[in-house]
């Protein structure tokens, strides 16, 4: 995967790292979970830790998937970049993939911020000895959002649709505004903690 990146090759690029990033982050959500269970301390947590590693399972797939959608999301739009700009139908063609090469970055961008949002409790009710897995996975969806989120502009500044590109970038900034915060706090938190 890593040697494609780093091809000529416009696909996987930014949209598909950042998934692939998303991906690693619930895995090591998925890990602290696994490390947890069946430990007597944490006994009373087991129904939850149960339900977040279901979910982190999903999310893990979903980004998995959101490589391939990226990638098929660029291609017709790179097709179209390479039309004249004159020849018919290149602006209705050109506005319908832009919005669907938006989407995946989007969708990215909110699995992100669910991965944050579960590394929270994982850094409060995780195994010890695994809570800097949980740190580290909040960092990498950290920089997931950050990637998903100009990989969203990258298509939304060129959309002449300005109501459905306002919408995709409101949201998204919105999204970015308070898992950032969210992320690095918790990442602040349990680095407290570990020297303490």
């Amino acid at each position: 995967f890593s040697e494609a990146v780093s091809s000529k090759d416009p696909t996987p690029g930014g949209g598909g790292v950042s998934a692939a990033v998303g991906a690693l982050a619930a895995s090591l959500g998925e890990m602290v979970t696994n490390l947890t269970f069946g430990k007597k301390k944490y006994l009373e947590y087991t129904f939850e830790l149960t339900d977040i590693r279901k979910e982190l399972e999903i999310l893990r797939i979903n980004l998995l998937g959101c490589i391939n959608k990226d990638a098929q999301a660029f291609e017709p739009l790179a097709k179209v970049y390479a039309l004249p700009k004159d020849s018919e139908g290149y602006e209705e063609k050109m506005e319908e993939c832009l919005r669907k090469a938006a989407e995946p970055p989007f969708l990215i961008l909110k699995y992100a911020a669910r991965i944050i949002e579960l590394d929270e409790r994982l850094g409060q009710i995780g195994s010890k000895l695994a809570v800097s897995d949980a740190a580290t996975s909040v960092m990498l969806a950290h920089g997931v959002l950050y990637a998903a989120y100009v990989n969203v502009l990258v298509n939304t500044r060129l959309m002449k649709d300005r109501d459905q590109a306002d919408y995709l970038n409101e949201e998204s900034v919105k999204i970015l505004d308070e898992y950032s915060v969210m992320a690095l706090n918790i990442y602040d938190d349990i680095c407290k903690r570990l020297t303490e």
